[in-house]
């Protein structure tokens, strides 16, 4: 039976070099000087901190930049609230999304469900969503239907078997 798997995955090694070309970015940039602007990376979540507000708005900037430039989907990030920090700074923190929620699991059969593609069949498994059906070109609509849908998160289609 033909079928795929829908994942939402993140490449870290993208994503790290993605932090340090920013970095080197605001380490070099004028209006950076001073402001005491940096970037970390931890383990699935990146802190911004900087002088102000208006500092933090552009080092957002150059960060979503480096992360489009490396083909990294900014579905995949979400921001927290601004909060103050020690010595008149401020910080944000920048949440890394991958995999599969249950909630978005059960949005997504619902979704193809409702495309009414006559033998598509689709189930959780784990992180991922499993979508058989016995014709190949159905298979692809879903795909593309998918494609176009609009989720909170990025999808990308693995292991199509024929």
């Amino acid at each position: 039976m033909p079928s795929f798997d829908v994942v939402s995955e993140i490449d870290m090694q993208e994503i790290r070099n993605a932090v340090d070309q920013a970095s080197r970015e605001i380490g070099n940039r004028y209006d950076f000087k001073n402001t005491g602007s940096s970037l970390e990376l931890n383990e699935m979540s990146i802190t911004l901190s900087t002088s102000t507000e208006d500092r933090l708005v552009a080092l957002r900037q150059v960060l979503e930049e480096k992360l489009v430039r490396r083909q990294i989907s900014l579905k995949s990030i979400s921001y927290e609230e601004i909060q103050e920090a020690s010595q008149a700074t401020v910080r944000q923190i920048v949440t890394l999304q991958a995999g599969i929620s249950s909630e978005k699991a059960k949005e997504l059969n619902k979704f193809i469900k409702a495309l009414n593609v006559k033998g598509v069949q689709s189930q959780t498994q784990g992180e991922q969503l499993r979508v058989i059906s016995k014709k190949r070109d159905d298979l692809q609509t879903v795909m593309s239907e998918l494609k176009s849908g609009n989720f909170d998160l990025p999808l990308q289609f693995e292991n199509f078997r024929d």
